[in-house]
């Protein structure tokens, strides 16, 4: 008999299972084909609406990492190990001669494969356009991807192929213990455990905030620019304690642990807040978020490809930049101060996150719940005012990664989950029970496994289910083999532009299945 287990009832709150939605054509995401636009590819969907990511739906996920500037994802589970998949841009997921990896085969990687010791874990992640940091439970952070302008941290090439560690930051001969990592497109920014900054690769903009970016003319009359390969300290923020940082394409914020907020980089469309569009080659404060009231202070920092957004300790959320195509917020009339936006009067933001054309904010509905409030220009899936999602109505939403072209969700599984579509929508599974090959009939349905949709008769499982579980429940094959569809082939969520099932509103319900009837009764949750 095959061997079964079902997973917890998701109550902890530090994990969650992975949603989906957008594009996910990694290779020619905000691309255009020769000639003109594509067609689209069928057996690469845009998703309409949040899709369960099957090949990731049993994996408990502690946090994801995207890039408002990127086309692919770190994800983080509870055991520290790191899950990517999307656009592999000059190798920016440690694979070298793939174009991308597939969100139905995402990639593991745990920090012993990297050269860690036994035992350490991965504690965060930083996606950049074509780079990518890991940080380990032991201080060292490792990159991989564009390095030609030392954005990687390691002496200039035109690519790190796999993940290789970073030598420092150092600080008086001492290596220091990294905590965290933010990156943009051509430079990265790593925080301490002690609250210090530092920064590496280009200084075109001043985002290194080493107090210049080192212009000059080179062969042939070109301009270049001041490139650091190896961590150096952001000036001006010695004596302060950092503890959060976050990157834009060329710009970077920081908060301290008093909640005054430092923004330095380039300031176009006036997305540092300060006023005005000077570059700022040295962490400025922000005004507004200077006090003397503890309240107006920062709390939570935010940085998208043409604006930064500030979560204030009343759990306000203020915009600073250009993040609409028309109107006040446009690049004709960007926010040059950060301003209060309207449509969130009265919502508590616990968090957000900005994509390459979207926005999103976490806040509580009147029943205590979470309600994720979406929007954006240019989007299919969001609303051009801030709006909340109905597509989210009822689902506790963790966390949002916004990429380029695609978000992820990060979720607590609840009764609702059965609603809600899986991607890809179908995969190739057999219509009898796995170990005996038999339909019973409806008096024993075989149960179908959240994951690969293949069926069990109760009985034939080891130990056997005296009943359909409550909640989630993956197959013996699912729970082996970890990440993947169980190597069956997969069929797409559907045609760009269509809902993937109309029987069920977009949803496919795990169920309890007698192949020889057609209403064979759905799985109860």
């Amino acid at each position: 008999m095959a061997k079964t287990s079902t997973s917890t009832d998701g109550q902890n709150p530090n994990w969650g299972r992975v949603l989906i939605c957008g594009g996910t054509d990694w290779p020619k995401l905000g691309r255009k084909e020769r000639g003109g636009k594509g067609e689209g590819n069928p057996d690469a969907p845009d998703l309409l609406e949040p899709h369960i990511l099957r090949s990731l739906s049993n994996i408990k996920i502690a946090s994801i990492h995207a890039s408002c500037c990127g086309c692919h994802f770190i994800l983080l589970d509870v055991d520290g190990a790191a899950w990517m998949f999307g656009r592999n841009a000059s190798s920016a997921l440690g694979v070298s001669g793939e174009d991308a990896i597939s969100e139905d085969t995402p990639r593991r990687v745990l920090p012993t494969d990297l050269g860690a010791e036994e035992g350490t874990k991965f504690v965060h992640a930083a996606c950049g356009r074509s780079h990518s940091l890991l940080v380990g439970d032991d201080g060292q952070v490792w990159s991989a991807g564009a390095n030609n302008l030392g954005q990687c941290g390691h002496p200039v090439v035109a690519q790190i192929p796999a993940f290789e560690a970073i030598e420092g930051p150092f600080l008086e001969g001492e290596r220091l213990h990294v905590v965290k990592a933010a990156v943009g497109i051509t430079f990265s920014i790593i925080l301490t455990d002690d609250g210090k900054v530092f920064s590496f690769g280009s200084g075109e903009k001043g985002q290194l905030g080493n107090g210049r970016t080192g212009e000059h003319i080179i062969t042939g009359n070109k301009t270049a620019f001041d490139i650091e390969t190896e961590p150096i300290p952001v000036k001006g923020l010695d004596d302060k304690t950092i503890i959060d940082i976050a990157c834009g394409p060329q710009h970077s914020v920081a908060l301290d642990s008093q909640g005054l907020v430092y923004v330095w980089g380039y300031n176009g469309y006036c997305r540092l807040g300060l006023g005005n569009q000077q570059d700022v080659l040295i962490p400025k404060v922000v005004p507004h978020f200077a006090g003397p009231n503890e309240i107006t202070m920062g709390a939570h920092i935010i940085a998208g490809p043409s604006n930064t957004v500030v979560l204030d300790r009343q759990r306000l959320y203020w915009m600073a930049g250009k993040w609409k195509n028309s109107g006040e917020g446009s690049s004709g009339s960007p926010y040059s101060s950060f301003r209060f936006i309207q449509d969130l009067m009265g919502c508590k933001i616990s968090g957000g996150s900005c994509g390459g054309v979207t926005h999103f904010a976490l806040t509580t509905d009147d029943d205590g719940g979470v309600m994720t409030v979406a929007w954006g220009q240019n989007a299919s899936y969001v609303p051009q005012n801030p709006l909340a999602t109905s597509l989210l109505l009822g689902f506790e939403v963790i966390s949002v990664a916004a990429g380029q072209h695609t978000t992820l969700f990060l979720a607590k599984p609840n009764a609702k989950f059965s609603d809600l579509p899986r991607h890809p929508f179908e995969v190739d599974a057999p219509e009898l029970c796995i170990v005996c090959d038999k339909d019973n009939g409806d008096d024993d349905p075989a149960l179908e496994c959240d994951k690969c949709d293949h069926p069990y008769h109760l009985g034939c499982l080891d130990p056997p289910l005296e009943a359909i579980p409550e909640g989630e429940w993956f197959c013996p094959k699912c729970v082996g083999e970890l990440g993947a569809l169980s190597g069956h082939d997969s069929k797409s969520s559907g045609k760009k532009g269509t809902k993937s099932s109309p029987d069920t509103k977009g949803g496919t319900k795990r169920k309890a299945t007698s192949s020889s009837k057609e209403g064979a009764p759905k799985r109860k949750k």
